[in-house]
């Protein structure tokens, strides 16, 4: 069976130690860096290789960019086939429990055109739920050659966003721009990571974890669907697009569209950090 979206504890125990399952350990802490690799020295599901937001799934901040640009495809390739995936594997991706950190996993391996890759649900705390173990230590190597071929028609730039705006095409419903992040900091309250507040013109809020049951799990593929067809508002899936502060909430949202059947989003990974870079660009407030 291939696990494409979500795949349970039970199912993840089943297949631990099967020919070509590879785990990846994405914990992390946005104000601490070197927290999720000090809980994964701490105590990690067996085999597991750890995998860190700054250095794997991203490439190094620039001059113009948000704070998590996408990682080089050549340079994740390479990363990848010495976590053991091959064109073959089936990649299980976890972090803590919010699947925050696993989902931008998720859709890297998808945009750079690996399909069989699926989030814990749950993540780590629901492994920890279910008893099950846990091991220290790095597993050995065993490389592999995963092939990147990225797909580019899953990501919209930031020019692509401004030409929409200056088009009204977010205000018409003819696209649809959907911010990841809280409620306060998308109308411009509270904002203590990005130095401007508020959220491009025209975007429209989901917070990512409205995604999610009291236990951390994702909702029921019938609930995730028509919470979604309400934010859709009649609009194809395919003229939505995912923001979030710097493109790694958005993934949430874009697993659960996918788990819910609604394929096709977009990813802005640029985002509101990136966004805010330029001081012509328009920004709007409130809700």
């Amino acid at each position: 069976m291939r696990f494409t979206t979500l795949v349970d504890v039970d199912s993840l125990a089943a297949n631990l130690r099967a020919p070509g399952w590879v785990v990846l350990d994405c914990r992390f802490e946005l104000g601490k860096p070197s927290a999720g690799e000090n809980a994964y020295s701490n105590g990690h599901i067996p085999g597991a290789r750890y995998v860190h937001l700054d250095r794997d799934l991203a490439a190094p901040i620039g001059p113009s960019t948000g704070r998590h640009p996408l990682p080089d495809p050549a340079i994740f390739a390479a990363k990848a086939s010495a976590w053991g995936v091959g064109p073959d594997s089936q990649v299980v991706v976890y972090d803590q429990g919010n699947s925050f950190f696993a989902a931008r996993a998720w859709w890297v391996f998808r945009w750079l055109g690996h399909e069989t890759v699926a989030v814990l649900d749950g993540g780590l705390a629901a492994w920890q739920q279910a008893n099950q173990p846990l091991e220290h230590g790095t597993p050995a190597e065993t490389t592999q050659h995963f092939l990147a071929s990225p797909n580019n028609e899953r990501i919209v730039d930031t020019q692509q966003v401004l030409k929409s705006v200056h088009a009204g095409d977010f205000t018409s419903g003819a696209q649809r721009l959907v911010d990841a992040r809280g409620a306060d900091r998308y109308a411009g309250e509270n904002e203590t990571i990005d130095p401007i507040g508020g959220h491009v013109p025209g975007a429209i809020n989901h917070h990512y974890a409205r995604n999610y049951r009291a236990d951390g799990r994702l909702h029921d593929i019938a609930t995730l669907r028509e919470m979604w067809q309400r934010t859709l508002d009649g609009t194809d899936p395919c003229n939505m697009t995912m923001m979030c502060g710097s493109g790694v909430s958005a993934c949430v949202n874009l697993l659960a569209l996918e788990h819910a059947g609604l394929q096709g989003a977009k990813l802005y990974p640029g985002s509101w950090s990136e966004w805010v870079r330029d001081a012509t660009r328009p920004v709007a407030k409130g809700t």
